[in-house]
């Protein structure tokens, strides 16, 4: 996918679809004017070359999906990695790359209006939210912290 330009050359994000939604791809090429290489959940893009990497939500444990942990882990090792965002399933394999670990949630947090503080500045966003694992910030690096919790459970 690639939006039109006006001459200058966009900003080149590899996606990795681990059940990514449509309005997300739509979001990225037409509003942000990306240039978007989709790519399976268990396609090797260590190799691609890109600006950013995108992990996006999608269903299931994290921890079955080892190839893209490993795939994570290698652009992660680069000398200069690009930036490397995820959200939801993405944010928790994106944890796992760098060592730490997930829990399954006894409900999950499932549904609208679920409220995401931004550990940066405080503000509160109303999220819907629909998953059943979460990133054990305990064990994140220590050079690393959450970016957002569940303000209902804390869960990251």
């Amino acid at each position: 996918f690639e939006a039109p330009t006006n001459g200058k050359e966009p900003v080149h994000i590899v996606a990795v679809d681990c059940g990514i939604k449509n309005n997300i791809i739509r979001y990225l090429v037409r509003e942000l004017k990306v240039k978007l290489t989709l790519v399976p959940w268990d396609y090797d893009f260590t190799n691609e070359s890109f600006d950013g990497l995108f992990l996006s939500n999608g269903p299931g444990d994290p921890e079955k999906c080892s190839k893209t942990v490993d795939h994570i882990k290698s652009v992660m090792a680069r000398p200069n990695p690009p930036p490397i965002f995820g959200i939801c399933l993405g944010n928790q394999l994106l944890a796992l790359a760098a060592g730490a670990s997930t829990y399954k949630m006894k409900f999950g947090n499932r549904g609208m209006n679920q409220p995401a503080v931004d550990l940066r500045t405080t503000r509160c966003y109303i999220t819907p939210q629909n998953h059943g694992f979460a990133v054990d910030s305990a064990t994140l690096p220590k050079d690393w912290k959450p970016l957002m919790i569940n303000a209902n459970d804390g869960s990251n």
